[in-house]
């Protein structure tokens, strides 16, 4: 059996989730050992642990030319002193060039059989790459198996089935035959879908896995080579990605530069070097706005970024406000507010939020969401596992920096001991009441655990200035408790405007940072927060051309 008979109904519940857009997940995110074996977390972490100080020589693009590893652990603050094999850029798009045209070549249910098979190869090393997750961006343990081993996997095969579907809308070849009267013209007819060229990744430091691989895979389906080009902070979890990948590429007599690991230092980055390359055809940023917005101008690219932007929760009535409180505190205390769909302006009525027991007053609320928050990160058993840790210092700086924000603190930043990790390098959230006139001091992505609460007027008040800050400066989330059909229409279709999803009266285990694959468009590519959204036709289609050729039918 081939590898697209082996993994064809995987493929086709996939291209079904998609149309259907209900729950749907190939790869299980508890991390049950009745799911992935009994043995297979503590494997997992040996394994991590072993990495830690070699050589990482599982690729197989080549003799390298350099060694390079720069990782440090947010944990341990301590170097990981993993070396990874290091390419010139020429070396890097030779070795592409000429693997583009065997590549090319594959058809698109071999493509998929080869994808599909890596992912499940992948699935066997999830807890190994949640631990280098953990080390590499700081993540809590739970959010690191998920995000970057299941859900990732999940956003992969997303992109292989869209890719699939759109490679096969249209048939190959038909005779085209048009009456004339007394004769007929008659065509012999053939599309092809072409590849774009050389697809470049470029990764970023909170996650590496998640927001890269649905590039990886999209690119690779629609018949393009890739160079995975990671964050030099965190290389490890998409490095085991890649050498899955160029696992099974050489046992199908392919050539595993049909996906590279391109890796670089800080002092040394080859990010613009790569995307300024002619051969470049195709190109996938996360990061920030600046750089998002300078690959975003490159001439002759097929160009797909998730920049900053600036998320809001509008506050106007609320069923329970206990609950609302403590949704909203779990949402910005996640992951140390690091995630690109993590709250930050609270856009609150100065005269208070509606509940069914009278009015909930500005200050009052505030108050219930430190004490949400206080209550969380001091729980030994939750706040250090939902904390997780800062990835770069320069968060931590910027957590210190905000109280000088102007306006009242109503929670400090401060540290807290993580029981497994001592030198864990943490920053609990900080909350900054914000006068709405003030727009400079919200207009903009304070990344971190950094909450400001805004007082508006009203509700329509704080409507146009989330829908104003989306328009402007982008937002890749937004949440809104209402109880009023009205209001919640009105605020849903103002957002809409501004190209925001909106998450209404989330309480409970849902939050508004999540996003689920095959029912989820992460980031709609309608403001300035990003110009792409995955998955979509969109994100797959611009990736390579149809081409038709024609003649005489021979009949």
């Amino acid at each position: 059996m081939n590898l697209f008979e082996k993994h064809k109904d995987i493929l086709n519940k996939s291209i079904e989730a998609l149309h259907q857009r209900g729950f749907f997940a190939a790869y299980p995110e508890h991390p049950s050992p009745k799911v992935y074996g009994e043995t297979a977390d503590e494997d997992g972490r040996k394994k991590f642990q072993g990495s830690m100080g070699k050589k990482f020589e599982e690729l197989q693009q080549g003799d390298a030319e350099s060694w390079i590893g720069v990782e440090e652990s947010p944990y341990l603050q301590e170097a990981l002193n993993i070396q990874y094999p290091a390419y010139s850029v020429d070396t890097l798009i030779e070795n592409a060039k000429q693997a583009f045209h065997q590549w090319r070549k594959i058809d698109v249910e071999d493509r998929a059989g080869i994808l599909i098979e890596s992912l499940e190869r992948i699935k066997d090393r999830f807890f190994e790459i949640a631990y280098a997750t953990m080390h590499t961006t700081g993540q809590g343990y739970m959010m690191a198996f998920q995000a970057s081993g299941p859900h990732a996997a999940d956003r992969a095969l997303e992109a292989v089935a869209a890719g699939y579907e759109e490679l096969k809308r249209f048939p190959s070849g038909v005779i085209w035959d048009k009456p004339m009267g007394k004769y007929n013209i008659k065509l012999d007819k053939e599309w092809r879908a072409v590849p774009k060229g050389i697809g470049l990744v470029i990764g970023c430091s909170t996650f590496p896995t998640w927001n890269s691989v649905p590039g990886i895979y999209a690119s690779l389906i629609t018949g393009n080579p890739v160079l995975v080009k990671p964050h030099p902070g965190a290389v490890l979890p998409i490095a085991i990605f890649v050498a899955e990948i160029q696992k099974v590429l050489v046992e199908n007599n392919l050539a595993p530069n049909i996906c590279q690991l391109a890796v670089d230092s800080y002092d040394k980055m080859i990010s613009k070097d790569l995307a300024e390359h002619k051969d470049v055809k195709v190109i996938d940023f996360t990061g920030n706005s600046e750089f998002g917005s300078y690959l975003e101008k490159l001439e002759g690219k097929a160009v797909f970024t998730e920049k900053t932007g600036v998320n809001s929760a509008i506050i106007d009535s609320v069923d329970d406000v206990d609950k609302v409180a403590a949704n909203l505190a779990f949402s910005l205390t996640l992951y140390s507010g690091q995630m690109c769909t993590a709250p930050q302006n609270f856009y609150i009525p100065k005269d208070g939020i509606n509940t069914p027991n009278g009015k909930v007053s500005f200050d009052e609320f505030a108050q219930k969401l430190v004490d949400n928050i206080n209550g969380l990160v001091d729980n030994p058993k939750a706040g250090p596992f939902v904390l997780g840790t800062i990835q770069n210092k320069r968060t931590c700086d910027r957590v210190d920096e905000a109280k000088k924000i102007g306006g009242k603190v109503w929670l400090e930043s401060r540290s807290i001991e993580n029981p497994m990790f001592k030198n864990a390098r943490i920053s609990t959230p900080v909350l900054i009441e914000v006068d709405a006139t003030d727009k400079e001091k919200f207009s903009k992505e304070l990344f971190g655990p950094i909450g400001l609460l805004i007082k508006t007027n009203d509700t329509d008040h704080s409507i146009a200035l989330a829908k104003e800050m989306a328009l402007n400066h982008g937002a890749i989330s937004c949440g809104a408790y209402t109880n009023d059909p009205d209001v919640k229409e009105k605020i849903a279709d103002e957002m809409a405007l501004a190209a925001t999803p909106v998450s209404f009266n989330l309480v409970g285990g849902i939050y508004m940072n999540q996003n689920a694959g095959f029912s989820d468009f992460h980031v709609t590519g309608g403001n300035p927060a990003g110009n792409a959204s995955f998955t979509n036709p969109e994100y797959v289609v611009k990736r390579f051309t149809w081409v038709g050729h024609r003649e005489p039918a021979k009949v």
